[in-house]
């Protein structure tokens, strides 16, 4: 739990910033800067440096003209007299080729490119890419190879080849690297990029396609040149003047152009290319270190000879290859034999197959050339798990994109990997490419088995690639949650490697940068440590985002132990002492937290869907949450929490508006998930669903889910009718929930009314339901002979007892203790509030009006008393917290809440008035005070009264209209002053009277609004005598300004124009505006007041049933005795558990399995919804109609393919048919049976080819006949080990020393040197000839001596156990071939055992075993097919079979050996003798023989 990982010190500076945008194509300046200096230190060139003049004039042997060369190289004084050489006379200095380089016309035209030397080490040039170029590794590396000139396909195949490539390219994020000019397969390959680009119409997630070209071959390159680099460099494609050169395609993203210092020369970037493709063969595949490498597979379109060496040489290097087939040449040629057994791949098969598909170019291939082809070929086709050709006419493949996928995973199947390891790294592959269809049709088939251990590594992979659909499918095919998370540190590491990008990941940085600077004198002394993030981190932020009335969801390390329960079952027992287990159960306390539990040692058992959920839930990745959400247990909590946590994200952390409306949405989507599941328990159970809402959940900090709901502000939860039932039955308490109001209030004023049956009580219907069911019961039993079982429920709150069946009636005493003691019932004690709030408001009023003396009166001194109880409850209600939300969060709630800020200002202002009316100066002051303050008390009933189902909705609708009003009244006082300015400077001057200024200005034109007239704006109702002519009267306004009549001599029409526009926008715009906005507020409101209404209600009822039980002012004593007992006695305050109930173990587990089940009903009523909604059943009908129509497309294009090949099909049967014929009638004739009439004649191609098989029947039974005998393989291998002479090339059928073979002329290899190419035998090699036949090489080659060369292959073998369940054999690890072999190999002539085992097992062992020679068993003896083989000398083994007993002391010798081999070069161990193990055939075919020996299945 306390373990906590590093992060890279680049990660952590990452982590406090915002995400990195997607990165530009045009780099900045200083990055320019920084990549220029990179190549100039590491990235060089070739230049000639000694010129001599070839064939023309003026132009050197390297290519280049004179004037492209340095002075120095003119007349160099090293070189004089030397023949040119390219090797010696190319040197390499610091290219002047680099940058970025643009295309121009529409479209992405912007890529990359460096002139790079041919001798570059390959490491730099991934250097170049990964970290210069910033491209991202590869999780697939596509070589694209073929026809290097312009080819025609058909149109289907070029449009499939085209959308294949780019969504393998997209959806795996592969490399595709090709030669990079504009012809042939590279132009293809542009074109398909192109298309992608324009149809995206994005850069992102954009299709990497490298050229690696030859710079001394490009057309118009000067452009590129510059010794700072080009940014960018622009190039134009002029495909009329290249000539013989080509120009780099326009659609590739990065180019490496590999200059040996040529010009004009082709295929120089090959070898470069090759080793280049190896490197990143041998790279990771991914973040983590999985033994997975990128995949690397070559797709072949057309091509020549060299495409056919390409392709030959990556099969050597078990790489996959991919043919497609339509596309023309040598993909044709292979295409066609694929599939055919070695022996029909003849040399005339191949000669007609090249000059069917090669045309005119046939004609200048020789006949050596053609069998180099057809043993090449023959090679390649012997590897078939390499070797996919991709036909259009088959449907196995789909399109090209599956085609390149499973013929990567089928040669993954061949390779080194065995048992379910073949299986993982196949299934690594699948994850890292996100193909989900390929996982599905070729890795979880039935042959395989899963344990959840062995998809581990898969799951996080796909966690942390954001790849939902392999979760889903990871969990379906055996992924337990509990197993993988298990181990915290993968939680953890789940947390550490969030991406940058997430909000939630900054946090924690600044979170852990916050502690650092705390601690800054322990982390001086500990140097440059590496920041950490921790399970107690993440627990910390999640807590400030859900609350602080929460508690940590991974507690600190050492004080709780956090596990998962091992079985998923319903009844999950924890180990506790006998006491601790009776405190858990009588516990009155509810709101025990982890540190109670902690102090215990208790352990808790998290969720681990729970953890994941939340997981996903911190980055808003809804697909994934959802997927975890399904495997929760506690999915209501789990969904409310969700719902809080991206709220609080969504205004805390969004930085993008769409971002934060993204979090909203879902925290609307969890939120309806919770009410589904909700109401999918409350519709089945009632009583369980109420239990389900006050359950403390220990996964999500102890807490509720009304609490969560809540916080959350989730309305539509909490407006749920089972939530709303549950607050009816704590509002009610013990009485029944249909009591009538004015039976309650009667009860309440004449309590002995309760004794006679005038109210209902919920214990009493309790006992009554029981009773008619047993009775009904006890019916049916009687009816039908059998017994029924009766589940026993529950109310909620019963507190005497849990089980109804036995309940007791009420007595006299607990009928009255249950209507008048707290906390039960709150409508009691709130109809008691209500009475005592009305007779403070009387009491007030009669204060007010009738008895305000100068000396307070007892009436005052009783509103005063009544006061003081008021003002000590408030304070009670700020610091009673009893769901720990802390006196911080207490306040902030209490400030909030509108209805606290009344009752607070009233308070103020009765205090304020009280202190006036004291003093004798402001005594009416005081009263004038008092008398607002008693509007403010009467406007608080508003908040008493929201209870009600009636006015609580009715109220919420006042408030919003009030918020309306008060911008309403901004609109309006902005017309109000600027008439009222206007008017008072056109009819008054100079006024200096401040309370005759604002009756003008702002009192008047109000009054205008309700239709109160001025008479000083119209001369007909002016009186003079009604006005102050100089202002000098108090009590009368000031006149306006006079003329010599004394008449007004304002403008009279201007004064009744401003007031006809004053009342035209006032009255009619701005009140019909009021009117508009309160009629919108209430059809708005009106939809949501009842869900508001319920959620405020929840609040009321907290309150009162926290509140004490005595109204006031009879509740000072109350808060009295709360005081002693808290304060004075320190004692902890009463907890009850209307609100919050922890549940015990079993029964809670109980609860979760049945919500669980709920939650997987809810999931399949929204699947179903879903799947019959009209747009779901569009998009089926959309994929339908498209996969039609692609059907039809492609039975089109392949119709008269598939023609063909029937019918070419149906002439072989018919040949077939006339030959049998022909021989039964022959048949007929020899045994002297003749017919009546004349055979007829047969067909034509039965004719034709028995005319051609007749006269060599003997040689085609003879050849049938040689084609069932084996003919080694190894040993014909063109490249012959540590020796750069090749073999001559030798055909299957030419293999039998029978067969004439008039071209065969093999090379002469002795040892290291080349003796004879002139195919001319010495004597003494004469005598000698390789039983298993040619070769292609003649001499003793690398081996020791002519003729055979004896070895003898020790198989040392045990019985696992004493059941002998297994046999195992002695096998040794064969590091540079990576295969296992036996312990064999030469034999000295006075020795029976071969020296490799004395070098292995020691000089001690080895005579031990050397005495078990006379019981040993030949198994073995002959011909090895080894590649050391040559025409004059093989290898020759015999198997022997020494079988140890498992219990004797040689056998403790052996495996105490082998254990000290292990980290050697040579391991040793004991292996089970299987067909899985890696070997080579011979040593596999001995084994065989072995296990038969044994009788055991091999």
């Amino acid at each position: 739990m306390g373990e906590s990982l590093l992060l890279e010190p680049s990660l952590a500076q990452t982590l406090a910033v915002s995400a990195t945008k997607t990165s530009k194509l045009s780099l900045s300046t200083s990055t320019q800067r920084s990549l220029a200096a990179w190549i100039k230190d590491n990235i060089r060139k070739k230049e000639c440096c000694f010129y001599v003049d070839g064939d023309s004039k003026g132009i050197c042997k390297c290519g280049y003209q004179r004037i492209h060369h340095v002075d120095d190289s003119i007349k160099p004084e090293n070189y004089l007299g030397e023949t040119w050489d390219r090797h010696r006379h190319v040197h390499e200095v610091p290219t002047d080729a680099y940058g970025d380089i643009w295309f121009g016309g529409l479209g992405q035209k912007i890529g990359k490119y460096a002139r790079v030397s041919a001798d570059t080490s390959p490491d730099l040039l991934y250097q170049l890419l990964t970290e210069q170029w910033k491209l991202p590794p590869p999780n697939l590396f596509i070589s694209v190879t073929g026809g290097a000139k312009n080819f025609y396909m058909k149109p289907h195949l070029t449009a499939l080849f085209r959308r294949g490539l780019i969504k393998v390219a997209q959806t795996t994020g592969a490399w595709i690297i090709t030669g990079g000019t504009h012809a042939g397969v590279m132009k293809h390959v542009g074109q398909a990029v192109r298309e992608y680009v324009l149809s995206s119409g994005s850069m992102e997630g954009q299709i990497v396609a490298i050229g690696v070209a030859t710079w001394g071959a490009i057309h118009n390159r000067r452009p590129l040149v510059h010794l700072e680099g080009r940014f960018p460099a622009h190039y134009s494609l002029d495909m009329q003047s290249q000539g013989h050169l080509s120009c780099l395609d326009n659609n590739h993203s990065h180019f490496l152009l590999v200059d040996d210092g040529t010009h004009g020369c082709y295929g120089v970037e090959i070898e470069l290319r090759s080793r280049l493709e190896r490197l990143i063969s041998q790279q990771p595949l991914g973040n983590r270190e999985s033994g997975v490498r990128i995949p690397v597979v070559c797709v072949v379109l057309n091509g020549g000879p060299g495409t056919l060496s390409t392709i030959y040489g990556a099969m050597l290097n078990r790489t996959p290859c991919v043919i497609l087939e339509g596309s023309g040449r040598l993909a044709d040629v292979v295409a066609h034999v694929a599939g055919l057994p070695v022996t029909k791949v003849t040399l005339s098969v191949i000669h007609q197959l090249m000059k069917r598909f090669f045309g005119p170019e046939y004609d200048s291939f020789t006949e050596l050339k053609i069998i180099e082809w057809t043993k090449k070929i023959q090679d390649i086709i012997r590897m078939p798990q390499l070797l996919t050709v991709f036909r259009m006419s088959e449907d196995n493949h789909g399109d090209v994109d599956v085609a390149i996928l499973q013929a990567l995973l089928k040669a993954n199947r061949s390779s080194e990997s065995v048992g379910m390891e073949r299986w993982e790294r196949q299934l690594e592959l699948a994850v890292a490419w996100n193909r989900v269809d390929i996982a599905k049709t070729d890795i979880f088939t039935e042959d395989s088995q899963w344990k959840s251990s062995d998809l581990h590594q898969a799951m996080f992979s796909a966690l942390l690639g954001h790849k939902p659909q392999f979760v889903r499918l990871l969990l379906e095919n055996g992924v337990c949650l509990r197993e993988f998370l298990g181990d915290q540190t993968t939680l953890c590491d789940l947390y550490t490697q969030l991406p940058t990008s997430c909000f939630f990941l900054r946090r924690l940085a600044k979170r852990i940068q916050t502690e650092k600077s705390r601690r800054s004198q322990t982390l001086s002394s500990r140097g440059a440590a590496g920041r950490t993030i921790s399970l107690t981190h993440v627990s910390d932020e999640i807590r400030h985002l859900l609350g602080s009335f929460t508690q940590p969801l991974y507690p600190l390390p050492g004080l709780h132990s956090t596990r998962y329960p091992k079985e998923p079952k319903e009844d999950v027992a924890v180990t506790l002492p006998p006491k601790e287990q009776l405190e858990l159960q009588a516990s009155p306390d509810p709101d025990r937290g982890p540190g109670r539990d902690s102090e215990r040692g208790e352990e808790t058992f998290r969720d681990p869907g729970g953890d994941l959920f939340l997981w996903a839930i911190l980055q808003n990745q809804k697909e994934l949450a959802e997927i975890a959400w399904e495997q929760s247990r506690d999915c209501t909590s789990a969904a409310l929490a969700a719902s809080k946590i991206l709220k609080k994200l969504a205004e805390e952390g969004a930085e993008e508006e769409d971002e934060a409306e993204e979090m909203r949405e879902l925290a609307k989507h969890y939120e309806r998930h919770a009410i589904g599941v909700f109401n999918e328990c409350h519709c089945c159970d009632e009583e369980r669903a109420q239990r389900l809402l006050i359950r403390i959940s220990s996964s999500w900090g102890q807490t509720t889910c009304l609490r969560l709901a809540l916080e959350a502000d989730d309305k539509s939860f909490v407006a749920h009718s089972g939530v709303q039932a549950l607050l009816t039955q704590i509002w009610c308490g013990e009485l029944a929930a249909d009591n009538p109001l004015w039976r309650v209030l009667l009860c309440m004023l004449f309590f002995p009314l309760i004794y006679t049956g005038f109210l209902g009580f919920r214990r009493d219907e309790s006992i009554q339901r029981e009773a008619e069911r047993s009775a009904e019961l006890l019916t049916m039993e009687s009816l039908t002979g059998s017994q029924a079982c009766t589940r026993r429920k529950y109310p909620v709150h019963d507190l005497p007892a849990r089980n109804p069946l036995g309940l007791k009636p009420l007595t006299v005493s607990t009928r009255l203790v249950s209507l008048f003691t707290s906390p039960y019932p709150i409508q009691v004690k709130f109809y008691w509030n209500i009475l005592s709030y009305f007779s403070f408001l009387l009491l007030f009023s009669v204060v007010l009006m009738i008895d305000f003396q100068t000396t307070p009166s007892w009436r005052e001194g009783l509103l005063y008393v009544w006061l003081i109880s008021l003002v000590c409850e408030e304070v009670r209600q700020l610091f009673h917290d009893p769901d720990g939300f802390g006196f911080r969060k207490k306040a902030d709630m209490y400030i909030n809440d509108m209805w606290n800020i009344l009752d607070f200002l009233s308070i103020l202002l009765f205090i304020i008035g009280l202190a006036f009316r004291l003093t004798t100066r402001l005594f009416y002051a005081g009263k004038v005070i008092l008398c607002i303050d008693f509007i403010i008390f009467c406007l608080r009933l508003m908040a008493i009264f929201i209870i009600s189902k009636t006015l609580g909705p009715k109220i919420i609708i006042v408030r919003r209209m009030m918020l309306d009003m008060f911008f309403f009244m901004f609109l309006l006082s902005i017309w109000v002053v600027a008439y009222g300015v206007a008017k008072q400077g056109i009819l008054i001057h100079n006024e200096d009277r401040l309370d005759w200024i604002v009756r003008g200005v702002i009192y008047e034109p109000y009054l205008i609004i309700f239709g109160n007239m001025p008479s000083n704006i119209d001369n007909a109702l002016f009186d003079i005598k009604a006005c102050s002519v100089n202002g000098t009267e108090s009590q009368k306004p000031k006149c306006p300004i006079l003329n010599e009549d004394k008449m007004p001599a304002f403008p009279e029409w201007l004064t009744i124009i401003l007031l006809c526009v004053y009342l035209l926008f006032a009255n009619i715009l701005l009140l019909n505006l009021l009117i508009a906005i309160f009629n919108y507020t209430f059809q708005e409101v009106q939809d949501n007041t009842d869900t508001i209404w319920k959620f405020q209600r929840y609040e009321l009822i907290k309150e009162y049933h926290s509140r004490p039980a005595a109204p006031p002012p009879l509740i000072l004593l109350s808060h009295i005795f709360l005081f002693i007992r808290r304060i004075v006695l320190q004692r902890p305050p009463n907890s009850y558990r209307a609100f919050k109930e922890r549940l015990p173990e079993v029964e809670e587990e109980e609860l979760l399995s049945w919500e669980s089940f709920m939650k997987d009903n809810y999931l399949l009523s929204c699947r179903q919804q879903q799947s019959q909604s009209m747009e779901q059943r569009t998009t089926d009908t959309a994929d339908k109609v498209c996969t039609i129509t692609e059907l039809l497309q492609r039975e089109e294009a392949t119709g008269s393919v598939a023609l063909v090949k029937r019918l070419t099909r149906l002439e072989e049967q018919v040949s077939q048919s006339a030959r049998a014929l022909q021989w039964i009638m022959d048949t007929l004739k020899a045994q002297g049976l003749h017919s009546k009439e004349e055979a007829p004649q047969l067909a034509s191609p039965g004719k034709l080819k028995r005319s051609e098989s007749e006269p060599n029947e003997p040689h085609r039974q003879e050849k049938t006949e040689r084609e069932k005998t084996f003919y080694h393989v190894n040993a014909r291998r063109l490249d012959y080990p540590d020796s750069t002479v090749p073999r001559f090339p030798v055909l299957e059928e030419k293999v039998p020393w029978e067969v004439d073979f008039i071209l065969y002329n093999p090379p002469v290899l002795n040892g290291d040197s080349q003796d004879q190419t002139d195919g001319s035998e010495p004597d003494s090699v004469k005598r000698y000839r390789n039983p298993g036949g040619r070769t292609g090489m003649k001499g003793r080659g690398a081996l020791t001596c002519l003729g055979p060369n004896l070895i003898l292959d020790p198989v040392l073998t045990r019985w696992r156990d004493s059941e002998r369940s297994a046999l195992e054999f002695l096998a040794v690890w064969d590091q540079e071939d990576g295969l296992w072999t036996l312990p064999g190999g030469p034999v000295q002539s006075d020795e029976p055992l071969p020296d490799r085992l004395l070098r292995i097992m020691g000089q001690k062992i080895y005579d031990r075993i050397k005495t078990k020679v006379v019981e040993v068993t030949k198994v073995h003896e002959g011909y090895v097919d080894d590649v050391r083989n040559t025409d004059d000398a093989w290898v020759e083994t015999t198997v022997l079979n020494i079988h140890l007993d498992r219990r004797s002391l040689l056998m403790a010798d052996i495996n105490r050996m082998a254990e000290n081999t292990v980290g050697c070069v040579e391991l040793v161990r004991w292996t089970e003798v299987s067909s899985r193990t890696r070997m080579c055939s011979y040593q596999r075919d001995a084994l065989r023989r072995v296990a038969e020996l044994h009788q055991r299945t091999f």
